[in-house]
């Protein structure tokens, strides 16, 4: 007993810490815990995977469909489906939230506040999705583990909502340094795509996260990247116009990715079953004749970087699996897309690498050099992403010659999906397409990086409506800054009173000769309506609250203990603008 009693004041005063902006030590301790689970959480569900696929894959392999017989592997995406419908088919839809676009619209409507249930479903429709066959990666699901199991710790330690944004981006960095082994990609890939703004507070946990999720990988999966990338290098400027080509077509068929993705009404309104039926039954007719659809593929990228490629294969890469992977999002099914992008532009890269070898033998370079650069513009494209896409080039090839032809196929790739298809990237295109806007204006931005407990004020007494003048005084000992008024009616929410307007009654001689007792609603002064406010959120909650509430301060509820609240402070609107604009 004692020993908690020691250790509860340190948590709260953690707590309190936590609340400020200015939080960056308190934050980094944060980030290397997060970065840890998410490592942890990134190399079991490789595990799981390795695991599901000792039953069925040659060599235990979960990317071994070339192996398989076309009935068996063909069997697989229809075993799939049927499995993730049985699983998600009793369930709310929303219940079928998953992966990255799940993750953005929690940090922007809910604080980062993660559904078990979701997190539940998503270890089981990332794992049979991509053991069954699907075009399906593991990153999407990886992100959002780690980002739901990093904002345990912050929902479990009951600490600021804007911690638990932070939190929500330490996973994600994590996941995607655990998964690539690019630590810097991840952190960039958190702050462009999932946080959406670039604050150095916010950049310090994130990078400690994303190192610690990479040390992680690499004590089971050694410190080598995903893909076995050859030397590299630009032989000459000649292919300058091959690599804008090569962006152009990439950036096109990104578009189109992002398009098909979104579905069409008519698409959504046919029954969940039947959607699941026909997403396994064209993945099986594709995956008959050309298996390296199914899966990741990553051994394609392999294969393409490495060794030569069909081109009939490579044209199905470039195509079809980017299609089946649309469609199995469109059909309802949230599988992973990162993995079968990077496939995808790898192929059209390679591809136009061999066409143009064949049509200007002395001029264009080998066609591993544009399938690097096909990856990296089709994640750029696709995402709109140039920052996170170049730094994972940089990481993966660990090269710098090639930053300079990715620079340009990334710019090209990213204007031609942006310009000619009107891309907005596929994670604000979904979001975008359930009416969500997870863009937030530049003061709810900053005031989401600050909890109340920095801003509210803790100099307060409670006090009933009717008090006597020796209570009055009473009151007054403790030099409160704000009189918290009870109402008799438990229905009625409380008023708050400036101790000020109290103090100089007491001075007043005539005043208090008329009244013996003292009813505060008859003091002359202001008086504020009050609405409550709990202890963890953020100002831009708390400013919500007293738009939508009608009122000008909120008392701050703390919970104690079960069923036991207190108000722990006052915080005013006038305080919120003050804190903005000191702050700005």
């Amino acid at each position: 007993m004692p020993r908690f009693a020691m250790k509860r004041p340190s948590l709260e005063r953690f707590r309190r810490q936590l609340a400020s902006v200015d939080a960056m030590p308190q934050l980094c301790i944060l980030g290397i815990l997060a970065g840890i689970l998410t490592g942890s959480v990134m190399v079991a569900f490789r595990l799981l995977l390795n695991f599901g696929a000792l039953f069925f894959m040659p060599d235990a392999d979960p990317e071994a469909f070339e192996s398989l017989s076309p009935f068996l592997r063909a069997a697989l995406p229809l075993a799939a489906v049927a499995l993730i419908g049985f699983w998600l088919w009793p369930q709310p839809g929303r219940a079928a939230k998953m992966g990255i676009s799940h993750v953005i619209e929690r940090l922007a409507y809910q604080q980062g506040k993660m559904p078990l249930r979701n997190w539940v479903n998503q270890w089981w429709v990332g794992i049979v999705s991509v053991l069954g066959g699907l075009s399906a990666g593991r990153e999407g699901p990886a992100i959002h583990l780690g980002s739901a199991a990093s904002s345990w710790i912050g929902t479990r330690l009951r600490l600021p909502h804007n911690s638990l944004r932070v939190l929500v981006a330490c996973g994600t960095a994590a996941g995607i340094a655990a998964s690539f082994n690019t630590p810097i990609a991840g952190v960039i890939f958190a702050m462009e795509v999932v946080m959406m703004e670039y604050t150095i507070a916010g950049f310090m946990p994130v990078i400690l996260a994303s190192t610690m999720g990479a040390l992680v990988s690499w004590t089971v999966y050694g410190a080598e990247p995903a893909f076995s990338v050859p030397p590299l290098h630009l032989d000459s400027l000649m292919d300058l116009p091959g690599i804008v080509v090569t962006a152009l077509v990439v950036g096109l068929l990104a578009g189109g990715f992002v398009r098909l993705s979104q579905g069409h009404s008519a698409v959504t309104r046919l029954p969940f079953a039947l959607r699941l039926g026909v997403i396994g039954l064209l993945t099986a007719a594709v995956a008959w004749w050309y298996p390296e659809v199914q899966g990741i593929g990553y051994d394609s990228i392999d294969r393409m970087l490495n060794g030569s490629v069909a081109l009939d294969v490579l044209l199905v890469l470039a195509v079809g699996k980017l299609a089946l992977t649309a469609i199995c999002i469109a059909g309802g099914v949230p599988v992973g897309i990162i993995g079968p992008m990077l496939v995808s532009g790898a192929a059209v890269g390679a591809l136009m690498g061999v066409i143009g070898g064949s049509l200007l033998p002395s001029v264009t370079t080998a066609p591993d050099l544009y399938a690097v650069l096909g990856m990296a513009a089709m994640m750029a494209a696709a995402l709109q992403a140039p920052l996170a896409a170049l730094l994972a080039l940089l990481e993966l090839t660990r090269n710098t010659e090639i930053v300079l032809p990715g620079m340009l196929a990334v710019v090209v790739a990213v204007m031609t999906a942006r310009q000619l298809c009107r891309c907005q990237g596929f994670f604000l295109s979904s979001l975008a397409q359930q009416g969500l806007h997870p863009l937030q204006q530049p003061l709810m931005q900053a005031l989401s990086r600050v909890a109340v407990p920095a801003v509210m004020e803790r100099n307060l007494v409670r006090t009933p409506r009717v008090i006597d003048q020796e209570r009055a005084k009473a009151l007054l000992d403790s030099k409160p800054t704000w009189l918290v008024i009870t109402q008799d009616d438990k229905e009625k929410p409380p008023l708050a009173m400036k101790a000020a307007h109290l103090a100089r009654v007491l001075h007043d001689e005539a005043w208090l000769a008329e009244h013996e007792q003292i009813d505060l609603e008859e003091v002359p002064g202001q008086r504020l309506d009050l609405a409550p406010v709990h202890l963890e959120a953020t100002l831009s909650e708390a400013y919500d609250t007293l738009t939508e509430s009608g009122v000008d301060a909120l008392y701050v509820e703390h919970t104690t203990a079960p069923m036991i609240r207190r108000i722990s402070g006052i915080i005013t609107r006038e305080a919120i603008e003050n804190y903005y604009r000191r702050k700005r």
